[in-house]
């Protein structure tokens, strides 16, 4: 899978991201959250972004 960068919250690359990748979907980088909530299937992994991550792309005409 190839991963476009769209938005990031830093340049050094270990800061919260949001990608684009070769197949049409979204991949985003962040915190990996270790309290799985309920319902969360094990195969599944959730990460937390800053809001100003998603709002930056959006102000950018990225999404």
């Amino acid at each position: 899978m190839k991963l476009t960068r769209l938005v990031g919250a830093c340049e050094d690359g270990e800061c919260p991201t949001l990608y684009t990748t070769d197949r049409g979907t979204f991949v985003v980088q962040g915190s990996l959250l270790t309290d799985r909530p309920s319902g969360i299937p094990p195969h599944e992994a959730l990460v937390e972004v800053p809001v100003e991550l998603l709002r930056r792309a959006v102000r950018g005409n990225l999404l």
